[in-house]
């Protein structure tokens, strides 16, 4: 009788522990959570003396991995059109500017009337966009990553007959973004 007993309450208790363990944990850590309920369950039935040689069981919520972000497909392409720009241009890279520097930057857009064609495709061959796309000078190689100062990092991906010295253009998707841009001296450097 006392054995049913002692089993009925221990039932009782792992109906009561276990789901609120689960929702107290924003993590899945099953194991941690074994542990833990286990240690309760245990501490319950076995007061301390009788455990007090075993180890403390330290709970903590671990946090999940960010999952890594698979590539699609226009990245994995363009990935290969800057790599077969890159074995070209080993000169390029091995003159790019160490320190900071000041760029005159102005903002254009993949309108026919600027570019012949209104499909988006740049010099380097990839099809331009927001908040990646750079047009840059000569010296500068396709691939080129330039973190410009308030703006982000963005990418040689392009050129333009009046990309010359410290003039870069920054691509932007309308013609209302490009003019409210205008025309600014920023720093600007290398970082890749």
């Amino acid at each position: 009788m006392r054995i049913i007993r002692i089993i009925a309450i221990l039932l009782m208790l792992s109906a009561v522990i276990l789901p609120q363990t689960a929702l107290a944990s924003e993590t899945v850590n099953t194991d941690t959570n074994i542990k833990t309920v286990f240690s309760k369950i245990t501490g319950f039935f076995f007061p301390a003396p009788a455990l007090a040689d075993v180890a403390p069981v330290i709970t903590e919520n671990v946090a999940a991995e960010p999952a890594v972000k698979e590539k699609t497909q226009e990245e994995i392409k363009n990935e290969a059109i800057l790599a077969n720009w890159k074995g070209k241009q080993t000169q390029k890279w091995a003159n790019l500017p160490k320190d900071q520097f000041v760029i005159n930057a102005s903002a254009y857009t993949a309108a026919a009337d600027e570019c012949d064609n209104n499909k988006g495709i740049t010099s380097s061959g990839i099809i331009v966009k927001e908040n990646r796309t750079l047009a840059c000078p000569p010296e500068f190689p396709f691939g080129a990553k330039i973190r410009i100062e308030g703006m982000g990092t963005y990418t040689c991906e392009d050129r333009g007959g009046a990309i010359k010295g410290n003039h870069f253009d920054i691509y932007m998707e309308t013609k209302g973004e490009a003019f409210h841009f205008g025309r600014r001296n920023l720093m600007a450097q290398v970082v890749e």
